[in-house]
């Protein structure tokens, strides 16, 4: 199955997180303590195409310009470096699309737990992942609804519009399972997968079963406003707490096919806590940024915080080291996936996908999404850009080489 074009980039706005972690960051870091991954999201998000990481210059091989390129910092928190990586991964998953309807849910933890992840993110992100994916496979497993293999992907969010903590996962999810003896496609029944209040009592029992055990293993760790459930029974009446609470699970209606499913993966995969073109100004220490309000008819409105508090709030959303934020259950999990699908596309009548291709060269992909040769002069747009050094990291002291445009033909 091709993959649909993707639409090409916005063009680089005059504001960007990293303005504002390069003037509020030292400051920051004085009076706050960061973790070791907090610490490397900011300083990879001030550096991020600029000097410090080197980068090459090339000269036009007609009209003489220098053009100055650095090097991206490829951080996945950072919203500069996540275009070409979020249309590598789509592509890789365009083989593992079956031409069926999919079902998008949205699996979110009350926010009585962000205390507790803000000292456990590992933790708790992983026992949401879990408790998400089983019960979707149990419901799919079970007679009443379907009796067979799911195929399931989530992606890990953490924040909501105002930059504020949000944790839940989306998940897009076959609709339809593969029978336990491999001989049937079993559809769901039209505009229904399942019961989101039945799939919302599981899904707090499992996540609640899952986190006293994590708590009978020493597994999480209590510091500041959660120093008083180290001890048993105030953790016990926390639980008891949890249980009072709303355990959203929220279906949205299924998508028209494969092409579709890739559409929305491509906005949700690869996304970071606030994207560039959200931020509206910073001056005087303020920062204004864009968000939607769901709960006034979906408008757009402008909220102000202090540089400080505007990277206290995108930190919150740093993910623990080696942490994978999109994963694949049932038919999708890596074992056996080929097989499964290949079995699923012989019952469904449907082709088998064509074998994977060699990645392009980030040249390639760029002029194939978007029309851009990179290597095409920007000022004659005629000659072709040679690389004639390699620049190597700087000190934020050390000056800078700059630019220069073509030569004065006139004076010449």
């Amino acid at each position: 199955m091709s993959c649909p074009a993707h639409p090409a980039p916005r063009t680089r706005p005059p504001l960007e997180v990293a303005n504002i972690e390069r003037a509020c960051g030292d400051a920051y870091r004085a009076t706050h303590q960061l973790s070791v991954q907090q610490s490397r999201v900011l300083q990879a998000i001030a550096q991020c195409r600029t000097a410090a990481l080197g980068g090459h210059a090339a000269r036009c091989d007609q009209c003489g310009v220098v053009s100055i390129s650095y090097c991206s910092c490829g951080n996945r928190h950072c919203p500069k470096c996540q275009t070409l990586a979020k249309q590598r991964w789509l592509e890789r998953q365009c083989n593992d699309l079956l031409d069926i309807d999919y079902w998008h849910l949205v699996f979110t933890l009350p926010h009585a737990l962000n205390p507790l992840a803000q000292g456990n993110p590992a933790v708790i992100y992983k026992l949401l992942f879990r408790a998400a994916s089983d019960t979707l496979l149990a419901f799919g497993r079970n007679l009443r609804w379907l009796g067979g293999e799911l195929g399931i992907t989530m992606v890990l969010h953490t924040w909501g519009q105002k930059l504020d903590q949000h944790i839940h996962v989306h998940c897009v999810v076959t609709g339809g399972a593969l029978s336990t003896d491999r001989q049937r496609w079993l559809p769901a029944k039209k505009g229904f997968l399942f019961p989101t209040c039945a799939l919302s009592k599981v899904y707090r029992g499992k996540y609640l079963d899952y986190l006293q055990q994590s708590h009978a293993d020493g597994e999480l760790r209590f510091g500041g406003s959660t120093t008083a459930l180290a001890n048993p029974g105030a953790f016990r009446l926390f639980m008891a707490k949890l249980k009072t609470h709303d355990w959203v699970v929220y279906a949205k209606p299924p998508f028209a096919g494969a092409a579709q499913v890739l559409t929305y993966l491509g906005r949700y995969t690869h996304r970071v806590a606030i994207a560039n073109h959200r931020l509206v100004s910073f001056e005087n220490g303020e920062v204004r940024f864009r968000w939607r309000d769901y709960a006034n008819g979906n408008k757009t409105k402008i909220m102000a915080l202090s540089g400080e508090e505007f990277i206290r709030r995108f930190l919150l959303h740093t993910l623990p080291s080696g942490f994978v934020r999109i994963r694949h259950y049932g038919l999708l999990g890596n074992r056996c996936r080929h097989a499964k699908l290949a079995r699923c596309r012989t019952l469904l009548d449907q082709p088998q996908p064509e074998p994977a291709t060699a990645p392009e060269s980030v040249d390639v992909m760029m002029l194939r999404l978007t029309g851009i040769d990179i290597h095409r002069c920007p000022y004659c747009h005629q000659g072709r850009l040679r690389v004639f050094i390699t620049l190597a990291p700087s000190h934020p002291d050390k000056p800078q080489p700059k630019a220069t445009g073509p030569p004065d033909r006139a004076a010449a």
